[in-house]
């Protein structure tokens, strides 16, 4: 594992009979980092998510979390995270305070400690004035706040989320982005969005996955640069026929240019990287008489990155699209806390369930 990692993810791999719905998938994550976890429906995103939170069972590979393997010492690896699903696990007859101290106490506080631990957690996620609200009686956006204080009660150093925004309206994503960048301060993020421009806010590196693997690993600011200026759009007084515009935008630059008609005057042309056409295509369209009324840069964003890999998968991967059988030699046994008679296949709600109601301590012995 490298120097200061949070997680180590090594070559790991999740089959459901002959599909490979995560093949061979590597990474770290740091501290203070928070990684965006992209990818099409499909790819194996929620997975990877459960394999690292410990709910789901690996078929190969090693996973180690604040240094503890999770096969090997699988209650302080799980200790290590706090882990937030699409759907926060509330008990709407609890109050904030009530059921805060409930998770720190199945974290393994003291009632002492619980209590400050949630109080700790309640202020962290602006649920300061919340505290004895029900849970049933929240609007959507407090719930969520909730469900993010209990992912960081115990204080884990890596904390997972998955969809955190999703059902928000816009001031409520707003409050939960910069909510989640004050949490990366004191721990490592792994943030599941099908957003991109949250991705693209929060994020300081995006994994991308499609069928299974990781096409795309990359610092955002490193793919900013790595991307640079890449095309432009322009609008043109008389333009010419399509054909012609891409032969003579063909004798600026060895490689083929790419011409896209975004209406009667108006195009997008899109260039190699590194290149840097746009005073000669200028100088083109005063020769040639076309009347240049704009020329505006575009640069390679993430949305655009992320259809490019994850639309040329079949070209750059065909394996990837392949039903894999498992290895002969791959477990197929579920997690030690799965119920007996539970499949290794089964959905991980049937192998592992919520801690039941009866369990749940009341308010006076929290």
């Amino acid at each position: 594992m490298e120097e200061g990692s949070l997680v180590n993810v090594e070559r790991v791999s999740r089959y459901y009979g002959p599909l490979a719905a995560v093949q061979g998938v590597s990474f770290d994550l740091q501290r203070r980092q928070v990684l965006g976890l992209l990818g099409p429906n499909g790819a194996g995103k929620t997975s990877l998510m459960k394999m690292i939170a410990g709910v789901l069972a690996m078929n190969e590979g090693a996973i180690r979390v604040a240094g503890h393997d999770l096969l090997e010492e699988p209650l302080r690896a799980r200790g290590s995270l706090g882990f937030l699903p699409e759907q926060p696990p509330l008990y709407e007859d609890l109050t904030v305070d009530e059921y805060l101290r409930y998770w720190a106490r199945l974290r393994g506080l003291t009632r002492r400690q619980a209590r400050a631990a949630a109080k700790r957690a309640r202020y962290a996620c602006g649920l300061e004035d919340n505290g004895r609200q029900l849970l049933g009686k929240l609007s959507r956006g407090y719930r969520q706040r909730v469900g993010i204080a209990q992912a960081i009660v115990h204080e884990p150093p890596v904390v997972i989320l998955d969809e955190p925004t999703s059902g928000l309206d816009p001031l409520q994503i707003n409050e939960i982005r910069r909510l989640i960048r004050n949490i990366a301060e004191r721990c490592g993020v792994i943030l599941s969005t099908h957003i991109l421009a949250e991705a693209q806010g929060i994020c300081d590196r995006v994994l991308i996955l499609n069928r299974g693997r990781v096409v795309l690993d990359r610092q955002l600011s490193q793919l900013a640069r790595d991307a640079g200026q890449r095309g432009f759009r322009v609008a043109l007084r008389r333009p010419p026929s399509l054909e012609t515009l891409r032969e003579k935008a063909d004798e600026l630059q060895e490689a083929r240019v790419e011409i896209e008609s975004i209406d009667e005057r108006r195009y997008r042309i899109r260039h190699a990287p590194g290149e840097d056409i746009r005073e000669a295509f200028a100088g083109m369209a005063a020769t040639q008489g076309w009347g240049l009324l704009e020329l505006i840069p575009e640069e390679d964003r993430l949305e655009e990155t992320f259809l490019r890999v994850t639309r040329d998968i079949p070209e750059a991967l065909p394996e990837a699209v392949e039903e894999v059988p498992p290895p002969a030699d791959a477990p197929a046994a579920a997690p030690p806390d799965a119920p007996a008679d539970a499949p290794a296949d089964a959905p991980a709600e049937e192998r592992q369930a919520a801690p039941p109601l009866d369990s749940r301590p009341d308010a006076s012995s929290s």
